[in-house]
């Protein structure tokens, strides 16, 4: 078997990783479990033994057809899984002793010829479960039109032996509904992170090529197992120096390493690179050395990487260059660089993230503005890689208005999985509700049911392309994330990406049981939790709508008071403008008339405060401190009072609902998640305290009956100082 996952078996292996819990002054205890290493593919002994044997008895002789390195990671995948679940497994070699089939449909056919297999329901990716009768027994296929198809359709089939799903008489078919499913690195060269919050890199670029660490492989697995085919492995605020040769033999190490799983690898570009590495006088798109030499870039590229996927773009955004430098467009930028993968189907996602100062147009409306007018003039091999939201990843905002806005220019999606304004890695937060509530949101771009996940996948509008980004919260941590709980936004990350229809809740129970626990019942306490916890986030961070209200630089804790940066859009000032007449943004008709990039009926329901959604209200509208607030009746300030302490209270109930279940879970995974939420308390009381405290002064009013004071005081928050928290750009 090509890995071990980091274990002997499926046992911990190392002493490093003990973990050390002081039991009393003079004595501690060593402590043996699951340090969080092996993710969602934890194939332990399943615990009840009738439904061991069962699965056993279904599935322990198998055979996978075909010779592709694909091909052999789906035998390495399932030997080491069923070794795992059942405490045995048995390679069939005849298709008489064969309980379990998996290849390509043409593989298939030649074995079993008087089986019809529908094959016509399954895209290049997708798959097919189904048990049949052959030869006068059960016989469980998997099969797909390709290798990696087959691979996704076996991890399917671990996933429902994970989770206790019933495999008798199954007949599933699944197709992405996205074709580029791709995690983002935000990943630098000497291996920082930016907006990362798991220890450093992953990649030792120091090391490669010649250095593989198993982490590698594993990734790739863990990838595979939820169906994501792309990985940009840098910073979109790009280094040049990934485009040389010794750097382009590091990537091509990789891709070697993933391409068995189906992940194509990308780069991010520095649109300044032929100036810079080529050292040509301009890198104007329009300029015929600049093609020219891109051109070349590209042929160089795809002679190392076959299946190079292609270039992801920041220009003419926070200081990165870009064609607008040249007086050209986005979408002459991105053109040039289309027409050089186009030879080889390599795409280009082109971030939407583009907002100046200069342009003197508020800045939720500045990506509409500049790319609603170039709908129709991007090539075909190019996305416009919009983030959820029209600001920057906050804990909550509405959708961006470009999702459906532009017919002929397919818009990719672009979630955050790190946690920049989250709590970074120490807060239970799980994403998956946020996803879907994003995802859920009608645009009505071709009337009612235009959802944003149908956008994003091409039935509302018929792209060529369609895909989805997550940037990552991956890091060289242990256990990836930096807190265990955070994997699940990896993982809900991928799913979603698949299907956007999943519902995040089922998608949370099948993580929970896979990673945490195979007990229904604490499967689905924990489940509960994290369904909770987004909600809870918003609450103690931005209630009501309240945005960019986040520490400045580092983006971590409280600092709603800031009002002295470079420009005015980048203070939490600029957002609440909190005042004694009230607390809000104006962007309905009678402000800054944001509202109007949105479909009807949506721009009127967002125009108005009383039909405007109250987790939106302040986003949209600037209000007195006395404006009632319809499903409670109180008042504005009592409102936002109560939702900020009813935050705290809802991670205290995680904090606490998870000290329950110490008997219950691995002691390893429970003593992480148990030490970050005891930051996470502190952090929601402090979040808490601070705004409270600062809006206050500008309300007059007095903290609502029943509701304890705010410790400390404003002076001493808004002191505090944090030059080292992690994540920061250079």
């Amino acid at each position: 078997m090509q890995f071990i996952f980091g274990f002997l078996g499926n046992k911990l292996f190392t002493p490093l990783l003990v973990l050390l819990l002081a039991t009393s002054a003079n004595a501690s205890s060593i402590v043996t479990g699951e340090d969080g290493y092996r993710l969602w593919l934890k194939y332990d002994l399943i615990n009840d033994h009738n439904k061991r044997q069962g699965y056993q008895n279904q599935l322990a002789n198998w055979q996978v057809l075909g010779q592709s390195s694909t091909a052999q990671v789906i035998r390495d995948e399932l030997e080491y899984a069923f070794t795992g679940l059942f405490g045995k497994t048995s390679k069939s070699m005849s298709i008489r002793t064969t309980n379990l089939l998996v290849g390509t449909f043409a593989e298939l056919q030649k074995q079993l010829p008087k089986i019809k297999l529908a094959g016509e329901q399954v895209n290049a990716e997708g798959y097919l479960i189904k048990q049949v009768s052959y030869q006068g027994k059960k016989l469980l296929l998997v099969a797909a039109d390709t290798d990696v198809g087959a691979l996704y359709g076996t991890f399917h089939l671990i996933r429902l032996v994970q989770t206790g799903e019933k495999l008798a008489d199954i007949n599933l078919v699944s197709n992405p509904k996205t074709k580029l499913r791709v995690l983002n690195h935000w990943d630098n060269p000497d291996r920082h992170v930016e907006r990362g919050f798991a220890g450093q890199s992953i990649w030792d670029w120091h090391k490669l090529p010649d250095y593989h660490y198993q982490k590698y492989t594993d990734y790739a697995r863990a990838n595979a197992s939820i169906g994501i085919n792309g990985t940009v492995l840098n910073n979109v605020n790009a280094n040049p120096i990934m485009l040389t040769p010794a750097y382009l033999q590091k990537v091509k190490a990789l891709a070697d390493i993933f391409r068995p799983y189906g992940i194509k690898v990308y780069l991010s570009v520095k649109f300044s690179s032929p100036q810079s590495l080529g050292g040509l006088a301009t890198s104007d798109p329009l300029n015929a050395d600049v093609k020219h030499w891109w051109h070349n870039k590209v042929d160089e590229i795809y002679q190392l990487i076959p299946d190079f996927g292609g270039f992801l773009v920041k220009a003419n955004s926070e200081g990165q260059p870009g064609p607008g430098d040249y007086g050209r467009t986005h979408a002459q930028g991105a053109n040039m660089l289309a027409d050089a993968l186009a030879k080889y189907n390599g795409a280009v996602m082109w971030r939407a993230f583009v907002y100046a100062n200069e342009k003197n147009e508020e800045r939720s409306k500045q990506a509409y503005s500049e790319f609603k007018p170039l709908d129709g003039k991007f090539r075909d091999n190019v996305l416009v890689q919009v983030k959820n939201g029209p600001i920057d990843f906050q804990p909550r905002e509405p959708v961006s208005p470009l999702f459906g806005a532009t017919p002929k220019t397919p818009m990719m999606m672009e979630f955050q999985i790190t946690m920049e304004y989250l709590g970074f890695s120490t807060h239970f937060v799980y994403l998956g509700p946020m996803y879907q509530e994003v995802l859920d949101t009608d645009t009505y771009a071709k009337g009612q049911g235009s959802t944003v996940g149908k956008v994003v996948a091409g039935e509302v509008h018929p792209y060529k392309l369609t895909g989805m980004a997550g940037v990552a919260n991956i890091g060289s941590d242990r256990n990836w994330t930096g807190h265990i709980i955070l994997q699940s936004n990896w993982y809900v990350f991928g799913r979603m990406a698949w299907d956007y229809s999943l519902s995040a809740e089922t998608i949370a129970q099948e993580w929970v049981k896979m990673t945490l626990t195979q007990e229904q019942a604490v499967a689905k306490q924990i489940t509960e939790l994290m369904m909770l916890s987004h909600e809870a986030t918003v609450n103690y961070m931005t209630p009501l709508g309240l945005h960019h209200i986040m520490g400045t630089g580092h983006h971590y804790g409280p600092a709603p008071w800031v009002d002295n940066l470079g420009r005015a859009d980048w203070t939490p000032v600029y957002y609440h403008n909190a005042s004694k007449q009230g607390l809000g943004f104006n962007r309905s008709p009678t402000g800054v008339n944001a509202v109007e990039q949105y479909f009807s009926p949506i721009k009127q329901q967002l125009a108005n405060p009383a039909t405007t959604p109250e987790k939106y209200l302040l986003w949209f509208h600037h209000l007195p401190w006395d404006h009632t607030i319809a499903s409670s009746g109180r008042s504005l300030w009592d409102e936002l009072v109560h939702r900020y302490y009813l935050g705290v209270e809802q991670v205290k109930h995680i904090q606490q609902e998870w000290n329950s279940l110490q008997a219950k879970l691995d002691p390893l995974q429970f003593k992480q998640v148990q030490m970050a939420n005891n930051i996470h308390v502190k952090e929601a009381i402090w979040w808490r305290n601070a705004c409270v405290l600062y809006f206050q002064q500008f309300s007059n009013k007095p903290i609502p009956h029943g509701l304890e004071q705010p410790q400390g005081n404003l002076t001493e928050y808004k002191q505090m100082q944090f030059p080292y928290a992690p994540g920061q750009g250079h």
